[in-house]
């Protein structure tokens, strides 16, 4: 980020992590006196929710300081854990643990980040206590169920706690968040799994609900909200989230194909295994040698052979397809950013977060 430190920056995530930290402390402890699995629960949410990228806060931080007209390069410590832009930023994040943890639920993964996720901790134990495979997978999945609603209900209670003067439009942000979540998730599930594979422009509403509204423009327009900028600033902020959150969910696909699992944390045969219906297939189904390929997605247990759907996606244009869609959806971001009237370093830190949510390996 160029309007932002790294030690400044810094200094935000660290508040936001000790909210984040004080929040689970606060559950693990209204859990005494309780059986060990409650506590444990918590502990599995928690780890959860540790790590990753920090897009969200990021985000939000970014607009803030943006119409501050301010860096973090002051002297001394600016964010307390108690500050509303810092625990708005702590319940987005709660909010994608919620998602995520249930995400992987319907996806059937019981790995996250390269660790295992509350369904994976709970399947290990219920493995490990003599239950049969079938049996563990479900007490996994019903602990993450439990875990995500938790998660839920605790990113509301958050921002309501802020007392912050835009808390009604803030919790109106959450619902558009959790709508089009939902939307986005159901979406997938009903385009997954068959050969029926819908157009290009159904596969990229789908992104955009699944991923880009939550992720990237209710971020941006929470901290419009904190910062209190004008209506059309936020309007403009929501269409430039969107176009980013959209080229960040095709770049996912991409790597979800033809990552690196190293890197990604996550397994590049998923998405085919499950026949996810992404802007690759979308391309590769409208080919006129399609019918000869589309064979090779359904088998016993999953794709016959990977190695050539994955030569196929390539050879057929579908990967480049896709790569240039990411280049056109940051381009639309990158132009509406530097035509408008937003702050200079709101407008400075937009485009470096342009570049870095398409140009990335994980």
């Amino acid at each position: 980020m160029t309007v932002l430190t790294a030690s400044g920056e810094t200094q935000f995530l660290d508040a936001v992590d000790a909210a984040l930290t004080g929040f689970f402390a606060r559950g693990r402890a209204g859990a005494d006196g309780l059986p060990p699995t409650v506590g444990d629960l918590w502990d599995a949410l928690a780890s959860s929710a540790a790590g990753g990228k920090r897009i969200r806060p990021r985000l939000l931080l970014s607009v803030v300081d943006g119409y501050a007209g301010r860096g973090l390069d002051d002297a001394g410590p600016r964010w307390s854990p108690e500050d509303p832009a810092v625990v708005t930023a702590a319940a987005l994040e709660l909010l994608h643990t919620a998602l995520v943890t249930h995400d992987d639920v319907i996806d059937q993964d019981f790995v996250r980040r390269g660790k295992p996720n509350v369904a994976g901790i709970y399947r290990l134990r219920a493995a490990d206590a003599g239950f049969d495979d079938t049996v563990a997978t479900q007490r996994g999945q019903a602990a993450a169920i439990i875990a995500g609603d938790v998660a839920l209900a605790a990113a509301y209670r958050l921002v309501a706690s802020t007392g912050a003067p835009g808390t009604p439009a803030l919790l109106d942000l959450m619902d558009a968040a959790v709508h089009a979540a939902a939307a986005g998730e159901l979406l997938d599930v009903e385009h997954s799994g068959h050969l029926r594979i819908p157009a290009a422009d159904v596969v990229l509403q789908t992104a955009l609900l699944k991923t880009a509204v939550y992720s990237f423009d209710v971020p941006l327009q929470a901290g419009a909200v904190l910062a209190g900028a004008p209506a059309a600033d936020r309007d403009l902020l929501c269409r430039i989230g969107q176009e980013i959150g959209t080229a960040y969910q095709l770049v996912d696909d991409l790597l979800g194909v033809f990552g690196v699992e190293s890197a990604t944390g996550k397994t590049t045969t998923g998405d085919l295994t499950a026949v996810k219906h992404t802007l690759l297939l979308s391309h590769a189904s409208r080919q006129p040698d399609w019918p000869t390929v589309a064979p090779l997605l359904i088998g016993p247990g999953g794709p016959r052979d990977v190695a050539a759907l994955r030569g196929y996606l390539e050879g057929s244009g579908s990967r480049a397809y896709v790569e240039t869609m990411v280049r056109e959806h940051a381009e639309r971001a990158r132009t509406a950013v530097t035509g408008s009237a937003l702050p200079g370093a709101l407008r400075e830190d937009l485009v470096v977060l342009i570049d870095a949510a398409v140009d990335r390996v994980r």
